[in-house]
């Protein structure tokens, strides 16, 4: 066991010559020493969100499992909210700073996920983003880029600013800045109305059917992340995948080429690209709209056809 200072905290990391990815030889610790490199860029994404940690304790070769309790024995500089859920409450952490970072990683989460809302006011019922998923059921993972382009063609009617990250495995988030001035039943229903639209101008190859039978083959434009204690991927995560790739932001050339990729980039090659690539992500938080400017336009739109 080893100790190591970070910021304002103390993590006691152990088992660091434990294999988490077999097929790379990739260790414990170097996935610890990741998430300590990658923090400055990646607890931005991460503070005031309630946190849900994919955990793989002895690695991805073994049991995987989502958990969403704070254990108390974390220490007490790891910031946790208590929040509703069906039946009672339930106690998340909050990752604010890469001490904590560094702390669940050394805990087994090899990628943590995290609301889309934050809880500081108006509070984790209001989102201050919206997301819509590509992830293709089948081998046709050229509908990906060709579904990233659709969704943003229509954004772009819209006016509405939009932002492209590769999930790390197979698709494609695409993330809209929200004001936070709507909870989130009005959101989910507002992306449901953007996505059925998209459908809807590319029924051959895209569908918003839930059920799987339902899609015939086509991509699902998923927006079920769009509702209350539903979560994604945070970016800059390790994906639980042979070969370690990570969740990146990507600017729209990426997203829509027909060379698209979404486990291109790894652990072995992010600090690479993030050394010689502008983050396409570094003016996102400025780009906050409101849901009801978002559904005026939307109206806008559809008028318009």
């Amino acid at each position: 066991m080893t100790s190591r200072k970070i910021g304002g905290g103390e993590v006691q990391l152990t088992s660091g010559d434990r294999i988490y990815f077999p097929a790379i030889g990739l260790t414990k610790a170097a996935v610890v020493d990741y998430y300590e490199r990658v923090a400055e860029r990646m607890v931005p994404h991460l503070e005031g969100r309630p946190l849900v940690m994919q955990r793989f304790p002895h690695g991805i070769g073994g049991e995987g499992f989502m958990h969403k309790e704070a254990p108390d024995h974390f220490p007490e500089w790891i910031r946790r909210v208590e929040l509703a859920k069906e039946g009672g409450t339930i106690t998340h952490a909050v990752v604010d700073s890469p001490a904590a970072l560094v702390y669940v990683a050394n805990y087994g989460c090899i990628t943590p996920h995290v609301w889309t809302s934050r809880i500081e006011p108006p509070g984790v019922e209001h989102p201050d983003q919206m997301i819509f998923d590509l992830d293709p059921d089948g081998d046709d993972l050229a509908a990906v880029p060709m579904a990233a382009g659709a969704v943003k063609a229509l954004l772009d009617e819209m006016g509405v600013a939009a932002y492209a990250k590769s999930s790390g495995s197979r698709g494609i988030h695409i993330h809209v800045v929200l004001d936070r001035s709507a909870e989130f039943d009005a959101v989910k229903a507002l992306s449901r109305a953007i996505a059925d639209e998209v459908a809807a101008r590319h029924p051959d190859r895209l569908t918003t059917a839930v059920r799987k039978v339902e899609r015939k083959g086509r991509l699902f434009i998923d927006t079920l992340r769009n509702a209350y204690a539903q979560h994604a991927a945070a970016t800059y995560a390790i994906r639980p995948l042979p070969t370690a790739p990570v969740a990146v932001p990507i600017d729209w050339d990426e997203a829509t080429s027909a060379r698209f990729d979404a486990a291109r980039v790894t652990v072995g090659n992010v600090f690479r690209r993030l050394g010689q690539k502008h983050d396409p992500w570094a003016d996102m938080w400025g780009s906050a709209v409101s849901p009801q400017s978002i559904y005026e336009a939307y109206e806008g739109v559809r008028g318009a056809r």
